[in-house]
């Protein structure tokens, strides 16, 4: 990352209570990241493609600005602005906003982190470490999108370190304020909230609690989404996503992980319980459990291979999911890197879920999909 360091000096003593040069440190920092794309079975007539994925690679496109200022006695002012970019194209991220990534300012002391804005699930936040593969083209999100776009709108975070514990929770007022068919959240539809007289409709709130040391950790995070107008629920699994018009529905993940280091070798492992529920005579509530082990082994300082196995059940809409990832990457330098990976993705007889996180490749129904790619990245 570059710093650029901005020093204001302030002449007049009494100018707001002030009378001391005041200094401000802002870092640029981004991620260019893409490659090729081949996937088979990428569409219901089992066609093929290849192209130049739109959404990520190893890790999605970004730049950003973050900046720090000390106000003395141990608190500090915060923020980021980060920007999703769509390498190919040149494009923005999150259905075109300007900071579809994060955008939030708060203070950092003693007393924890307190910060305001659009920004991440706790539940993204404890997934983190055991979930090393990441937000790949190839990984968890293949099979729930959600998890590698797990933020809202509107959103005051905690955050607070006490030794190897942390904790961590979210509210959200209105947790997506897209324009109506707007692509910022996958699956969630739009839900801006804020309604007079409907304190419930569109909120969404999550909380974590992680335990880290150098071997290792163990983490459970949770997040809800309150239904609303706009809102949907997609399993993303080829059924047509279901309606949360009502601010009694919810949308929830329960999160079990755990992670381990020995030496060169890395071993994570995610439990991940989804419930959509239904507030209504006879309606009928819909769960998913995913299952993911992660493995990672640095063969040399300039050499990564990695990989996962994933499982995926929803027993109510009948359709199930395996995956396996294979993914090598070599280090050019520290900030350049190139990388192959393959995946394979065996769908139940009427499942249609998609082996790629890179955009529309909805196979048919039962069918099974192979996709690899080749790319670089490069970091600033």
């Amino acid at each position: 990352m570059n710093r650029i360091s901005i020093t204001s000096f302030i002449a007049a003593a009494g100018l707001w209570g002030w009378g001391a040069a005041q200094a401000q440190s802002v870092t640029l920092y981004g991620i260019l990241d893409t490659g090729v794309e081949y996937i088979n079975h990428a569409s219901a007539n089992g066609s093929s493609v290849v192209r130049m994925p739109g959404n990520t690679g190893e890790l999605p496109s970004r730049w950003g600005l973050r900046g720090v200022e000390d106000l003395g006695g141990g608190y500090k002012a915060v923020f980021t602005l980060e920007s999703g970019i769509t390498v190919g194209t040149g494009g923005l991220g999150q259905g075109g906003r300007l900071f579809g990534r994060q955008a939030f300012v708060g203070i950092d002391g003693p007393l924890g982190l307190l910060t305001f804005g659009r920004q991440y699930s706790m539940l993204y936040r404890a997934i983190f470490d055991a979930d090393f593969i990441g937000p790949d083209i190839y990984g968890i999100a293949s099979l729930d999108a959600w998890i590698a776009s797990a933020r809202s709108d509107n959103t005051v975070a905690y955050q607070r370190h006490f030794g190897p514990v942390t904790v961590g929770a979210t509210y959200s007022f209105g947790r997506d304020a897209s324009p109506t068919g707007g692509t910022n959240t996958p699956g969630s539809g739009t839900c801006a909230g804020n309604l007079a007289g409907n304190s419930e409709a569109c909120r969404e709130w999550s909380a974590m609690l992680k335990y880290d040391v150098t071997a290792g950790g163990v983490a459970v995070g949770y997040d809800r989404q309150d239904g609303g107008p706009g809102a949907t629920a997609n399993l993303f699994n080829g059924i047509a996503p279901v309606a949360l018009a009502g601010s009694g529905n919810r949308d929830s993940r329960f999160l079990l992980d755990g992670y381990f280091k020995l030496g060169n070798f890395q071993l994570g492992a995610i439990w991940l319980n989804r419930q959509v529920e239904f507030n209504g005579p006879g309606a009928k509530n819909i769960t998913s459990n995913q299952y993911t082990i992660e493995a990672g082994y640095q063969v040399t300082p300039s050499f990564l291979i990695d990989g996962l196995v994933q499982k995926i059940i929803d027993r109510q809409q009948d359709t199930r999911a395996s995956m396996e990832v294979l993914r090598a990457t070599y280090f050019l330098s520290a900030r350049t890197a190139v990388y192959a990976q393959a995946a394979l993705l065996q769908n139940s007889t009427y499942a249609a879920y998609s082996v790629s996180g890179g955009g529309s490749s909805t196979p048919g129904k039962g069918m099974n999909q192979f996709g690899m790619m080749c790319g670089v990245r490069h970091s600033f």
